[in-house]
């Protein structure tokens, strides 16, 4: 038997296909070259976007002209569906994305929850040199916006100890460069630490947002310790402007191999559409955080994701986004157009009602601000 892995989506996806790989060595099948060779085809999918769940209805019904064909030779296909689009499929108590799918997707042999495959196997890597290591899966922060609470389920951090043996063991093994992958890594550990109860006799590290303490994390000293063995490169991916504590600023100052170029999505520049996302902080708070972070490391450059036309978005409110971009100064944004997700606040509360035109033009302008400079510089250094 032979499988072929199709992965959409971000690094935790990824990382969840190398764990799903070693699965499905385990049972002693092999990898197949293309699809026409397989005879299971797993294709994990994302539904951040709805772009991102169409390109999977379609591959779904080209797979099944290659299904019938292996099917009336008397051979075995079967088409299997993980990844986010199936964890809204178990945490959906009504049953209508069940029933949506298997229309989408009368295919689909088995849908199958990221869950069951879990950390007992060492996941496949193909790249020798650099690795993603996950910490956690999940998100308890519900931005009206955003599917992933209801794909993933709230944030389960993973043991602390199993993180450092996982990292110590890539080093052993010759890796230079780790990622670590979570939601929100900033909240690492919050679910760890019950009363007083203390991981390696770690004290936690509270962020203080909009006048309180919020949760304990663990993160400064997960990625202090992961940074201290040895690593040519650390990063990590993502991270929330109201969990970034000035511990971990201090982390990542004092540690040269921790990477000079960090992620810390904004979504908007307006302050009433970071209130109607759910995003707890404002343009200026977010801008402080940015200055503080400068301030400690002179030579940092920041990357970000903005979503544009999201549900009334105005022109001034966009306006207010491209002046936030100017004076951060993104080396990249990650710019999407809004769409309605299932089962999200803003489906229920608001109306989608930017047209995509007007999206469209927005997108552009935010494109032609940031990324295609940075372009157009990698382009002339190849000269």
């Amino acid at each position: 038997m032979k499988y072929y892995i199709k992965t959409f989506g971000c690094q935790q996806n990824h990382a969840d296909s190398e764990r799903i790989e070693a699965d499905f060595k385990s049972r002693g099948y092999t990898k197949a070259h293309s699809y026409k060779s397989a005879n299971y085809v797993i294709i994990n999918t994302c539904m951040i976007r709805q772009s991102a769940e169409n390109r999977v209805y379609g591959l779904v019904d080209n797979l099944g002209k290659i299904k019938q064909a292996k099917l009336k030779k008397g051979e075995v296909f079967k088409i299997i569906i993980t990844g986010c689009m199936i964890g809204i499929v178990y945490r959906d108590k009504t049953g209508k994305y069940l029933k949506l799918l298997k229309q989408r997707m009368v295919n689909a042999d088995e849908f199958m929850p990221i869950e069951e495959v879990g950390f007992n196997l060492p996941p496949v890597r193909t790249d020798k040199t650099s690795a993603w290591v996950p910490i956690s899966n999940g998100c308890n922060n519900f931005c009206t916006f955003c599917i992933v609470p209801f794909t993933r389920g709230r944030e389960i951090s993973r043991p602390y100890e199993n993180v450092i043996s996982e990292c110590l063991e890539l080093k052993k093994r010759g890796y230079k460069n780790v990622m670590l992958l979570g939601q929100n890594v900033n909240s690492y550990g919050a679910d760890l630490i019950v009363g007083e109860k203390k991981i390696k006799n770690l004290s936690p590290i509270y962020v203080k947002h909009l006048g309180r303490y919020r949760i304990p994390t663990l993160f400064p000293h997960l990625l202090d310790e992961v940074a201290q063995m040895g690593f040519e490169k650390v990063e990590f991916m993502s991270s929330n402007p109201w969990d970034f504590s000035d511990e971990l600023i201090d982390v990542i100052a004092k540690n040269k191999n921790i990477s000079r170029s960090l992620h810390l999505p904004v979504q908007s520049g307006d302050d009433a559409v970071l209130k109607r996302m759910n995003r707890w902080y404002t343009s200026d708070e977010y801008l402080v955080l940015i200055s503080k972070i400068k301030a400690q490391i002179p030579n940092i450059k920041f990357t970000t994701d903005i979503i544009v036309g999201f549900c009334g978005e105005t022109d001034e409110e966009f306006q207010n986004t491209v002046a936030l971009c100017k004076k951060v100064g993104f080396s990249w944004a990650y710019v999407s157009m809004y769409s309605p997700r299932f089962n999200t606040a803003a489906t229920k509360v608001f109306k989608d009602d930017v047209p995509h035109t007007v999206k469209k033009k927005r997108w552009l302008i935010l494109e032609n601000l940031i990324n295609q400079p940075r372009l157009k510089l990698n382009r002339s250094s190849l000269k």
